[in-house]
C-alpha cells in the first residue's frame, strides 16, 4: 500500500529550500557544515587521546593497540558506508515533505548496520590469528588480539551512532551531533585515565582499559543518540522505534544497494593511504615518522571539507527530492566553493609555517628530530597542494551521493587511487628516486583525477541522466 506523503518540518537555517540564492545556500551550507565539522573534530580527538595515553604504557603496548585500532578501523569505516547511506535517502523523503520515507530510511538503515556489527563479530575475535597471518611478531599480535576482544563491542553502538547523526545533520539538528560527539570526547579522556593509570579509584587495566573507555563511550554516545531521537520534540512523529522489528524490504535493498559501492570508496582511500605509510617504512624509521606527523596534519585540515561534504550531501538530497534542479546545483556549488576557501586557509598554514607546525609534535631535544623536521617540511609543502584535490574530491563525491549516485563514483575511486595513485607513488619514490615526496605526489596525482571526474560527473548531471535539468 503506498501512503500520500506527510508534511515534514524543513529547518530554514540548516536545509535546503527550494528557490534559494547561492548566497543563502554558502550560508545554510555553513550553518549545517560547521557543526558537522566540529563533530569531526571531536571524533579525532578521541582518536588522539587513546593513542597519546597507551604510548605512555611503551613501544609494544602502543604498536599491539595500533594494529588492533586500524583493524577496528577499517571494519568499522566499512559498515559506515551503509550508516552514510541512510543521509541521500533521508534526504530525499525530507526534500518531498515523506515522513514515511524518512523513517523507513532510518529504521532500516539500522537493521542493516546492527547485522553488519553482529557479522563482523566473529572474524574480530580471531584477530591475532588475522595479524600472525600477516607476519606480525607474535607477542604484539597476542597483546592486539586481548585489545580487539574488547574493544570489538563497540562496533554496533558506534555503527548505531553513525546511522542517527546522518538522520539528525537531515533534519538540520547538527547541533545535537556535536553536543554528543564532544561529550564523548570528554568522557573518553576521563575513562581512559581512570581506567589506563587506575585514577579516581578505578582499576589500572592498563592499554585494556583503552578498550574499556572506548567500548563505554560508544555505548554513552550512541545511548545519547537513541534517547533524543527518541523524545525529543519535533521527532516524535517519525516513531523511529514504533514497530521496529517490522521489515522493510525495498528500504532495506536500497540501502543496501547505496551503501556498499560508499563503503567501497571510503576503504579504496583509506587503503591507499595505509599503502603510502607501508611505502614510507620501506625507507627507514624517521621517514615514517615524518610521514607520520605531515599525514597527522592533512588529517586535521581534512575534517573541514569531511564536515562540509555531509553537508553538501544533505541539501542536495533535499533538493532532489524536491525535484529542485536548480536548488541542486546552487547547493553543490555552496559546499565545493567553501571547500576550496578551506582548503586555500589550510594550504596557507602548511606553506607559511610547516616548521613550526612539525614541531608540535617533535620533543627538540630527541636526536632524530631535526632529521624528521628535514624530512617532513616537504612533505607538509605536496600536503598544502593537495589540500585543494583531497577537499574537491570528497565534497564532489559526497554531492552525487545526494542524488544516490553511489556506484560510478565507486569506479571513478579505485581507478584514481589504485590504477594512477599508487603507481604514480611507486615510481616516483622508487625507480625515479624521489623518495617521500615521490609519495606524496602519487597521492595528490590520485586524488586530482578523482577529484576532476567526480566534479565534472556532477556537473553534468543532467546529460548523464542523473537529473532531468
Amino acid at each position: 500500500m503506498v501512503s500520500e506523503p506527510v508534511p515534514v518540518s524543513r529547518p530554514t537555517d540548516a536545509a535546503g529550500i527550494a528557490g534559494v540564492s547561492l548566497a543563502s545556500h554558502l550560508k545554510g551550507t555553513l550553518v549545517l557544515g560547521l557543526p558537522l565539522v566540529g563533530a569531526q573534530l571531536a571524533q579525532m580527538a578521541i582518536n588522539v587521546t587513546d593513542t597519546a595515553l597507551i604510548g605512555r604504557l611503551g613501544p609494544e603496548p602502543l604498536a599491539a593497540a595500533v594494529l588492533a585500532t586500524q583493524t577496528f578501523f577499517l571494519v568499522w569505516m566499512f559498515g559506515a558506508g551503509f550508516a552514510q547511506a541512510v543521509m541521500p535517502v533521508a534526504a530525499s523523503a525530507a526534500g518531498r515533505g515523506d515522513v514515511r520515507g524518512i523513517r523507513r530510511s532510518v529504521r532500516m538503515g539500522l537493521w542493516v548496520v546492527l547485522l553488519y556489527g553482529a557479522l563482523v563479530m566473529v572474524p574480530l575475535w580471531h584477530t591475532e590469528a588475522l595479524l600472525l597471518g600477516l607476519g606480525q611478531e607474535p607477542r604484539v599480535a597476542a597483546l592486539a588480539g586481548d585489545f580487539m576482544r574488547i574493544l570489538q563491542w563497540s562496533m554496533v553502538p558506534a555503527l548505531v551512532l553513525v546511522t542517527l547523526r546522518s538522520y539528525l545533520g537531515v533534519l538540520g539538528r547538527a547541533n545535537i551531533v556535536l553536543v554528543i560527539t564532544v561529550f564523548g570526547a570528554l568522557l573518553n579522556g576521563v575513562l581512559d585515565v581512570a581506567f589506563i593509570f587506575g585514577r579516581f579509584g578505578a582499576p589500572a587495566l592498563g592499554m585494556a582499559g583503552a578498550a574499556y573507555a572506548s567500548v563505554g563511550t560508544n555505548i554513552a554516545m550512541a545511548l545519547a543518540a537513541v534517547l533524543y531521537t527518541l523524545k525529543a520534540p519535533g521527532l516524535r512523529v517519525h516513531e523511529l522505534y514504533v514497530r521496529f522489528w517490522r521489515p522493510d524490504g525495498s528500504a532495506f535493498a536500497e540501502i543496501l544497494r547505496l551503501g556498499w559501492p560508499i563503503s567501497t570508496t571510503i576503504i579504496a582511500e583509506v587503503g591507499l593511504f595505509a599503502a603510502a605509510s607501508v611505502l614510507m617504512g620501506w625507507f627507514g624509521t624517521v621517514p615514517l615518522a615524518a610521514h607520520g606527523i605531515a599525514l597527522q596534519l592533512a588529517s586535521i585540515a581534512f575534517m573541514v571539507p569531511l564536515g562540509l561534504s555531509s553537508a553538501g550531501t544533505i541539501r542536495v538530497g533535499r533538493a532532489f527530492g524536491a525535484r529542485d534542479w536548480t536548488g541542486v546545483g546552487r547547493a553543490g556549488s555552496a559546499a565545493l566553493i567553501l571547500s576550496l576557501g578551506a582548503a586555500l586557509v589550510g594550504a596557507i598554514l602548511f606553506w607559511a609555517i610547516p616548521r613550526t607546525l612539525i614541531s608540535l609534535y617533535l620533543d627538540p631535544d630527541a636526536p632524530d628530530a631535526a632529521a624528521v623536521l628535514a624530512i617532513g617540511v616537504p612533505l607538509l609543502f605536496v600536503a598544502a597542494a593537495f589540500q585543494f584535490v583531497d577537499g574537491l574530491q570528497v565534497v564532489a563525491s559526497s554531492l552525487l551521493r545526494g542524488l544516490k549516485d553511489t556506484r560510478i563514483p565507486m569506479l571513478i575511486a579505485v581507478f584514481s587511487y589504485w590504477v594512477i595513485g599508487m603507481p604514480v607513488a611507486y615510481i616516483l619514490a622508487f625507480p625515479l628516486g624521489l623518495e617521500g615526496p615521490g609519495v606524496w605526489i602519487g597521492l595528490a596525482a590520485g586524488l586530482l583525477v578523482s577529484a576532476a571526474l567526480m566534479t565534472w560527473r556532477f556537473h553534468a548531471r543532467a546529460r548523464l541522466g542523473l537529473t532531468p535539468a
